[in-house]
């Protein structure tokens, strides 16, 4: 497994860890200023400051647990993408049920000085058969 392959699993650790421990500037490190999340029935959210208000807004009222399952990785010089099977929990702080989602997530990954971050993300995430 090459250096870079085992910095972008670092990277996916990193950010399911920092998710649960709802530290939001641990997980915005990780991604692009001009990150991309494509989810199936919502347009684009863009940017790094779109997906701050968006994780905020969710951790405020719930916590995340999440674990992935990388089924592929493929680094072509200063490009990368990874491809993972993600369970993600949600847990209300209020006594409602937890929100299960799972699927599959196509990530590209870009290197800048050495530092590998999150470039454009699409979630495939559906309720659990």
């Amino acid at each position: 497994m090459s250096a870079d392959e085992v910095a972008i699993r670092q990277l996916i650790e990193r950010w399911l860890q920092a998710t649960r421990d709802g530290d939001v500037d641990a997980v915005l490190a990780l991604m692009a200023p001009d990150v991309v999340f494509l989810v199936a029935g919502q347009p684009p959210m863009q940017g790094r400051d779109a997906f701050e208000r968006s994780l905020r807004s969710v951790l405020a009222a719930h916590a995340i647990e999440s674990t992935s399952t990388i089924e592929e990785v493929v680094v072509a010089g200063d490009l990368a993408y990874c491809r993972t099977q993600l369970a993600v929990t949600i847990i209300s702080k209020h006594g409602q049920l937890p929100l299960q989602r799972t699927g599959h997530t196509l990530s590209i990954l870009r290197t800048q000085d050495g530092v590998w971050r999150l470039t454009r993300d699409a979630n495939l995430l559906g309720s659990p058969a």
